[in-house]
C-alpha cells in the first residue's frame, strides 16, 4: 500500500484531475461526504488533510507521498524530497507596504507582519536585515493600516486585495506552486511503486 496525503481544497481538486488522467479511479473522491480515506486502485490510498498536516504526515512516514503548496513546505522547514513541481496553484510570497512608503530607505527599525514568520525571518536574514516579525493569523493587510507594522509578507496572486487596501508590492520573496513531496524512507522501501507514480504524473504535467 502506498498512501498519498492531499491538501484539502483547490490543491485536492487539481490533484484528483491528475490522478484521473493517469488512470486511477477517483469516483469516491467526488462523492466523499465526511470520509477522509479513499482507495483509488493499484494499492494506493488517498488521505485528505490540511496543508500543515500533509507535511507532518509525510515527514513522520505515516503517508508516503504528499501534495502540498511550497508555502507550507517553506514555513514548516521539514527535510522532505520535493520530487515534482506540479505546475498549479501558482502564486508568490511578496513583501508589501503602503504606497509611497520607502521600506528599504533609511536606517529605522522595521516591523513586518505575516502569517508566515519563518519564511519572513529567513528572507530578511539572507538580505542581512534585522527586522521584527509579528505573526498575524487573520487579514494581514490590516497590520500596516492600523500602524502595527511597516510592511507585510504574504501570498499574492493578482495583487487586487493589496490594491483595495492601499498597499503595493515592494519585492517578490519566493515563487509558490503545488509540489509532490515524498518521505525519504518510503522512497527506499517502496521505490518501484513510488517511482511509477512519479513518472506517470510527470508525463501528464
Amino acid at each position: 500500500m502506498i498512501r498519498i496525503a492531499l491538501t484539502k481544497g483547490r490543491i485536492e481538486q487539481k490533484a484528483i484531475e491528475i490522478f484521473e488522467k493517469i488512470g486511477y479511479d477517483c469516483s469516491e473522491l467526488h462523492n466523499k461526504g465526511r470520509r477522509l480515506f479513499f482507495n483509488i486502485g493499484d494499492g494506493i490510498e488517498v488521505v485528505l488533510a490540511k496543508a500543515n498536516d500533509v507535511v507532518t504526515y509525510v515527514d513522520h512516514g505515516v503517508c508516503d507521498i504528499g501534495v502540498v503548496g511550497k508555502d507550507t513546505i517553506m514555513e514548516m522547514g521539514r527535510s522532505l524530497y520535493e520530487c515534482l513541481d506540479l505546475g498549479f496553484g501558482k502564486c508568490r510570497f511578496a513583501l508589501a507596504c503602503k504606497k509611497d512608503f520607502d521600506f528599504f530607505g533609511g536606517y529605522g527599525h522595521r516591523i513586518v507582519a505575516s502569517k508566515y514568520p519563518n519564511v519572513t525571518k529567513e528572507f530578511f536574514r539572507t538580505r542581512g536585515l534585522d527586522v521584527e516579525v509579528v505573526k498575524i493569523d487573520g487579514s494581514v493587510e490590516l497590520a500596516p493600516l492600523l500602524g502595527l507594522a511597516d510592511g507585510i509578507v504574504d501570498i499574492v496572486e493578482t495583487g487586487s486585495t493589496l490594491k483595495e487596501n492601499g498597499l503595493e508590492v515592494v519585492c517578490d520573496v519566493a515563487p509558490i506552486s503545488a509540489r509532490l513531496i515524498v518521505n525519504p524512507a518510503s522512497l527506499k522501501l517502496k521505490k518501484n511503486g513510488i517511482d511509477k507514480i512519479i513518472d506517470s504524473i510527470a508525463q501528464v504535467i
